[in-house]
């Protein structure tokens, strides 16, 4: 056996195991979701249910007002994900093709906010959301995350690795910064797009941390935030329809994978040339 092939094999044996540890705690997930309470701390564990129950999925629906919480977090999400597109698009765009000074020095210090962690500036941003009237709003969610350092870092980048004659060809027509931007470079950006908007909404649809310091109404919780009623009072909730409700919460960022896997690879692969 040659090497190259003992090679191909052993890269393969290693993509299984990796995929097995990823997908182990969602197989998990799923299979927990679809037992008895009793079965679910079974010794030894099963992986497999044997006689699934599907009432633990109706006993999400009858504890927490989840459809509810589902509109919250489709139009926090949506809003954040279409408002970070035009942004990030922009603010890439600037850096990679229009010349002004200090670009690389306020480039630098854009990125470098990247390695603030959000727990050290939450009072400040909370402090601007109270003034601005938007406390217990789910619009605080939105204002809050308009603007992404590593989304303009990656529209940059592909921007970047674009001919340049394109929009010089538009100036020389007369056409505008602007212009040359949304009538050609944006049209080609087409896989970056989706890449950023496949990443904006599995973050924010999974978001936390916000929602628990910004929103005190449960009319106005997102679907995270809401999932925790489902643990009960001290924890005494049933584990079994805790997870269902996690299983139906990370459905829709699945199934949007699963349709867009294609250009969220162009768009992570095109990145990677320069």
């Amino acid at each position: 056996m040659s090497l190259a092939r003992i090679g191909r094999i052993t890269g393969i044996v290693v993509l299984v195991l990796a995929a097995m540890v990823a997908l182990g705690p969602l197989l998990w997930t799923v299979t927990t979701s679809l037992r008895t309470p009793a079965e679910a701390f079974s010794n030894p564990p099963q992986w497999l249910p044997l006689h699934p129950d599907f009432s633990n999925y109706s006993a999400v629906f009858d504890r927490i007002p989840i459809g509810r919480f589902f509109v919250n977090s489709v139009l926090v999400t949506g809003l954040i994900v279409a408002g970070q597109t035009v942004t990030c698009t922009l603010s890439g765009y600037a850096f990679a093709m229009v010349s002004f000074p200090g670009r690389s020095v306020i480039f630098g210090i854009f990125l470098a906010t990247m390695m603030v962690p959000l727990q050290t500036i939450i009072i400040p941003v909370f402090v601007i959301i109270r003034y601005l009237g938007l406390s217990d709003s789910p619009l605080s969610l939105v204002v809050s995350a308009l603007g992404s350092a590593f989304g303009t870092f990656l529209m940059r980048q592909y921007f970047m690795q674009m001919p340049r004659e394109l929009g010089e060809a538009a100036r020389i027509d007369g056409a505008g910064h602007f212009q040359t931007f949304l009538m050609i470079y944006a049209k080609m950006a087409g896989p970056a797009i989706a890449t950023l908007a496949i990443l904006n909404f599995s973050g924010f649809w999974a978001e936390f941390y916000r929602p628990l310091i910004f929103l005190q109404s449960q009319d106005n919780f997102t679907l995270p935030l809401g999932l925790v009623g489902l643990q009960g009072n001290l924890g005494t909730g049933s584990i079994s329809v805790v997870l269902a409700g996690v299983v139906l919460a990370i459905l829709p960022s699945v199934v949007l994978f699963v349709f867009a896997q294609r250009y969220f690879i162009a768009g992570i692969t095109a990145g990677a040339s320069r």
